[in-house]
């Protein structure tokens, strides 16, 4: 699917020449992606997209990239534009107890950054995994285990290998085939499992 994005016209010229081409990207089928409210304090400029993994009315992984843009630059950013984002997705017990899960979870973004042709500096971020297990009347339920990761990298050059990044990590997340070769997937949740926790 592709996305459609706003242009307030208040955005620099560079910056909206940028997002026009991620208008312009085509993304997997799976993904659901729509235009938030852009946080007014991180930037002058920015804009931000929230997506979903979906498998019919089931959805997988959720979440956010954020497109800052400061004219002036900022130095921690190592440039004048910072994307910034935010995935997370449910994962079997066993998986959330491999003690490279986190590991992984960074290689999914590094991977998917250079598998779509992207260029970046400064990259950080974290990945944190999630357990949560219900007691008393609730015991009959699964465990929900859950796996998150937070990242911001500054883009060099087109914005549209990022925005391709972004939802190539998101699906890997969510359990699906990787696209681009190298890229480790999980196995999929349990669909009764994916229900309960919506």
């Amino acid at each position: 699917m592709s996305v459609e994005l706003s242009a307030p016209a208040d955005l620099p010229p560079a910056f909206r020449a940028a997002l026009a081409g991620l208008s312009a990207v085509e993304l997997r089928p799976e993904l659901v992606v729509h235009e938030l409210p852009a946080p007014p304090r991180l930037a002058p400029h920015a804009i931000a997209l929230h997506a979903s993994v979906m498998s019919g009315d089931e959805e997988l992984a959720e979440g956010r990239l954020i497109v800052l843009h400061d004219p002036e630059g900022q130095e921690v950013w190592a440039g004048d534009t910072r994307c910034v984002a935010y995935i997370q997705a449910g994962v079997e017990p066993d998986i959330a107890s491999d003690p490279m899960l986190l590991e992984v979870g960074w290689t999914w973004l590094v991977e998917a950054l250079d598998g779509a042709g992207a260029e970046y500096a400064a990259e950080s971020g974290t990945v944190t995994r999630t357990t949560s297990e219900r007691f008393g009347a609730l015991s009959g339920h699964p465990v929900d285990c859950d796996v998150e990761l937070r990242a911001s990298w500054s883009p060099q050059g087109e914005l549209a290998p990022h925005l391709i990044a972004f939802g190539e990590v998101l699906c890997v997340a969510a359990g699906l085939p990787p696209m681009p070769p190298g890229v480790v997937a999980l196995p999929r949740r349990r669909a009764a499992k994916a229900r309960q926790r919506r």
